[in-house]
């Protein structure tokens, strides 16, 4: 038997209140708070305030609203479209709301629900595009922990963005047939580059990229995005990254990336596997930058996914030669490196003043052939070294390293598998580091930090190098 759907008790709306008076009345923080929402709005509005604080009267100075210093007189809700009644004393409230039922106009008891004609929501403002969260007066913190959610979701740039397309509307409809190609349009207007345009501050680009859109005839323009998808926790997905998954039409991802972060994307996203793991690619790097061309050529919205920041051993510079030879519009979205979540599972600074005032990256291939790279000097005047996808060469990383002159007793932390519940973690010196080769248990990407701000980490969850491993709990 299907069950049917509960009915609201308070029905949303939009009411117009441009240049039109909103009363609030009261003195306390309440009052104040109600006030701040309806600043948001393009409202006349009015305080009346007996006695009001110094944060009051300030508060209604900076933001044009005008400040009654007077005890509640009927006549003061005169014309109001909306009141407020926030005296925190019942009886004053009740004779408030009596008075506006009086006069017709619609009334909110603050904390007072039985009293209320409406509910002040909580509001995500991106005006002209609006986002109210109603819990019909009963859970406020939880319409506020909804708001939190949407809030990150919306990019600051949607409310100019809705403000341009409002602009156009007219030209749209005179221009652009009706039916699918309006359709891809405004698709491609909200998704494609106005949106781009508009979300980095340029909203001039924005204008002649809606333009360019109205005057196409031919397919669409394609754009890749080479986004960094983290160390591998999904939460630590920039908001950016998560709007453009959402966006993908193709999702291109490495082996790496973590099928929860895949899942962020679009359920009717195409996903394809490019490979990328030590001894196993499924596609040759030339493989990948012909396909990311040939779908940006096809008219597709691709998320080129990769683990880690795209720009960091991530191989993003041939890509990018690649789709800018091929005349693909694309963009770089940056990722949380391993290094820095390693560094947040060990709870150690990377950069420590006095220690360590340099930081390098550097893969353990780095360290490989008869002479010491460039960068190895600075390792003896006390630099971070982090090294990315050093695991099976660790003895000869830290033969040269110790060759080079820095200490046997340097401080040294290993993570498999940084940012993850499953991580396993470890810590020794330079010396013991030739025991990580024997770790045959690692089948995930290690990353090692090397350099005396190290011993400043908490070892508390990790075991010694030279010590069997157990899995974190």
């Amino acid at each position: 038997m299907s069950v049917k759907p509960a009915k609201l008790n308070a029905f949303p709306v939009f009411m117009k209140v441009e240049n039109r008076p909103v009363v609030v009345v009261g003195a306390g923080e309440e009052a104040l708070a109600k006030a701040r929402l309806m600043a948001q709005s393009s409202a006349r509005l009015t305080v009346v305030a007996d006695n009001p604080g110094a944060d009051l009267a300030a508060w209604a100075i900076a933001n044009d609203a005008d400040l009654v210093p007077s005890s509640y007189r009927p006549e003061l809700l005169d014309g109001a479209v909306l009141v407020f009644a926030a005296t925190d004393d019942e009886a004053l409230d009740a004779r408030i709301v009596a008075d506006a039922r009086a006069k017709g106009i619609c009334v909110n008891a603050v904390d007072r629900p039985e009293l209320c004609d409406f509910f002040t929501p909580a509001l995500v403002n991106r005006a002209p595009v609006a986002v109210a969260i109603g819990t019909e007066g009963a859970g406020p913190v939880l319409a506020q922990s909804i708001r939190a959610k949407i809030d990150r979701m919306l990019a600051p740039s949607l409310g100019p963005l809705a403000a341009l397309a409002a602009g156009l509307r007219e030209t749209v409809e005179r221009i652009v047939p009706k039916g699918p190609a309006r359709r891809r349009f405004w698709t491609d207007f909200f998704d494609g580059a106005p949106a781009r345009a508009m979300e980095i501050g340029h909203a001039d680009e924005a204008r002649v990229a809606a333009e360019a859109l109205m005057a196409r005839r031919d397919r669409p323009r394609g754009h890749v995005a080479l986004v960094g998808a983290g160390p591998g926790a999904e939460d630590l997905l920039t908001l950016r990254a998560q709007r453009l998954l959402m966006e993908a039409e193709v999702i291109v991802h490495d082996a790496l990336v973590p099928e929860a972060v895949i899942a962020m994307g679009r359920r009717d996203a195409a996903r394809i596997a490019a490979g990328k793991r030590k001894g196993c690619h499924s596609k040759t790097q030339a493989e990948i930058n012909d396909l990311l061309v040939r779908l940006g050529r096809d008219g597709r919205r691709v998320v080129r996914l990769k683990g880690g920041d795209p720009l960091i051993f991530g191989r993003a510079g041939e890509e990018m030669a690649a789709l800018r030879d091929a005349g693909i519009s694309f963009e770089v979205v940056p990722g949380v490196t391993s290094a820095f979540a390693a560094a947040a599972d060990f709870e150690l600074p990377l950069t420590l003043r006095g220690v360590a005032s340099s930081l390098v990256f550097t893969t353990g291939h780095d360290l490989r052939g008869d002479a010491m790279p460039d960068w190895a000097a600075l390792a003896m005047t006390g630099a971070t070294v982090a090294v990315y996808m050093g695991r099976s060469i660790a003895a000869q990383v830290a033969g040269r390293l110790m060759d080079a002159g820095l200490s046997p007793d340097t401080a040294v932390a290993v993570v498999e598998n940084a940012s993850l519940g499953e991580r396993r973690m470890l810590h020794g010196t330079l010396a013991d580091l030739p025991a990580l080769s024997e770790r045959d248990e690692f089948t995930g990407p290690v990353m090692t930090l090397i350099g005396d701000a190290v011993a400043g980490a908490s070892f508390t969850r990790s075991q010694p190098l030279r010590e069997r491993l157990a899995v974190a709990a």
